[in-house]
């Protein structure tokens, strides 16, 4: 049996989008599936276009989502000496040929067929040249004029384009250098890819290259076109949808996890689950349980698994991507509770990682004073929160427990009842009137951090 090769080939000319993350998930799960090969190549031909930065964008995004690959990065600008050789190759054997036809001519022949109503193609009056011309060429793949390209989606089922519908398409420019359809080709060939998973806007692309592989006398591998995803109003996802790079999801607080669980069943089930772990989305996928129709994002749903990760996670995980957020924020997190146990006091009240950091804040950075804190800390309460002040510094040991008892016996003691000295004291210690449980906050904020804020807060009256 054939091992399985699959390959993940964005060009960077971006960052890596939401789209294309989902296409390497589904290639590295298959690979994972079937302890076959996943491959990262980097299609960097548009030179004009690709940039070091886009490369460093898309390795980052890779790495932060954990999509290892086990062969790669290979850069096609590095193989232009292979292409050479393989574009000899099918000029010598005459399944190519030099085109000698100028942009002028190409351009009024687009619009007379444009006007004719007509589907603009190349006439083929270069195909059967027989002698060199003088002046730039282009390479010319000759596509077969009669026949069929038939071939087995894995997804979509059996495809079949008519070979008098297909162009003569360039292979390589004027400048010598591959066009996209013909590197993809030697690529896939070269590096033994037996399952080509990609978007279904490359469907056009497929007979195109099958037909340049059966004249390398090369075996298409098995394709699987992929539906795009589409924004909350059907459209194509794009920028005005929100965030649609990797690393955006990431400043938006979101977990790696998360996005992968969202992303593996943006478009592909197993029975009714929501929630996988990487090894039972390994265990369970299959190409052909990839839904036909496009899937659309849904933000509410993201945040939803999110949340679910974050207070399922073991806690010194999650910290370590808080961590991350508090320093965006920049944030010195070294005098303050450990970010471990801030993430088991808020993960139940936040949906991302930007929202815990932000809600957090106060664990670690002075309050100042602000309307809250006016509207709150009144003449009447004083006394009660100079009481609760006094019985805090008394306390010999600091533990949830005793600040709990303490706060219910001072407000027994000041004829109140808990939530009228309880909400005071939250802004008095945070600046805000939303918080974890009172106890747990004074005891993550220890006994002088305590004591001072509630001094400070008094002497605005």
């Amino acid at each position: 049996m054939t091992m399985v090769r699959t390959r993940f080939a964005p060009s960077p000319t971006g960052f890596l989008h939401i789209g294309g993350a989902r296409t390497a998930l589904y290639c590295w799960l298959y690979a994972r599936k079937t302890q076959g090969t996943f491959i990262l190549r980097i299609e960097d031909t548009d030179i004009l276009r690709s940039t070091p930065e886009s490369v460093a964008a898309i390795l980052q995004g890779m790495a932060w989502l954990n999509l290892a690959y086990d062969e790669g990065p290979f850069y096609q600008t590095k193989r232009f000496d292979r292409y050479r050789a393989v574009l000899e190759q099918l000029i010598a054997e005459g399944h190519a040929y030099r085109c000698y036809c100028s942009k002028e001519r190409l351009e009024a022949l687009r619009t007379t067929q444009l006007k004719q109503k007509e589907k603009p193609r190349y006439d083929g009056l270069c195909r059967h040249l027989t002698e060199s011309q003088p002046g730039p060429f282009c390479v010319r793949f000759k596509n077969p004029a009669e026949g069929v390209v038939t071939f087995d989606d894995l997804i979509r089922g059996t495809v079949t384009f008519a070979n008098n519908e297909l162009d003569d398409l360039v292979i390589a420019r004027t400048d010598g250098t591959p066009t996209y359809n013909f590197t993809v080709v030697v690529d896939d060939w070269d590096m033994k890819v037996t399952h080509v998973i990609r978007g279904d806007d490359h469907i056009n692309n497929t007979p195109r290259q099958i037909n340049i592989l059966r004249a390398l006398a090369a075996t298409p591998p098995f394709y699987a076109h992929v539906p795009m995803i589409l924004g909350s109003d059907g459209k194509r996802l794009s920028k005005r949808h929100g965030a649609v790079s990797v690393m955006q999801y990431r400043e938006e607080g979101f977990l790696p996890e998360a996005l992968l669980n969202y992303l593996a069943r943006l478009g592909w089930s197993h029975g009714d689950q929501e929630i996988f772990s990487i090894e039972e989305l390994v265990e369970y996928f299959e190409i052909k349980d990839i839904n036909r129709a496009a899937a659309a994002f849904n933000l509410d749903k993201l945040l939803w698994l999110n949340q679910h990760y974050l207070k399922t996670s073991d806690p010194a995980y999650v910290a370590k991507e808080l961590l991350w957020q508090m320093a965006r924020l920049g944030v010195d997190v070294s005098d303050g509770p450990p970010l471990e146990e801030v993430v088991r006091v808020q993960c139940e009240r936040t949906k991302t990682l930007q929202e815990m950091a932000e809600r957090s804040r106060y664990f670690y950075e002075e309050v100042q004073v602000n309307d809250e804190m006016k509207r709150h800390i009144v003449p009447d309460i004083l006394p009660a929160l100079r009481s609760v002040r006094d019985h805090l510094a008394s306390l010999s040991v600091w533990t949830k427990e005793s600040i709990h008892l303490v706060l219910t016996e001072t407000a027994a003691e000041n004829g109140l009842k808990l939530g009228k000295l309880a909400q005071p004291l939250r802004v008095a210690l945070t600046g805000g009137t939303v918080s974890p449980p009172l106890d747990a906050t004074l005891f993550l904020m220890g006994k002088a951090r305590v004591i001072e804020r509630i001094n400070k807060a008094a002497a605005i009256c």
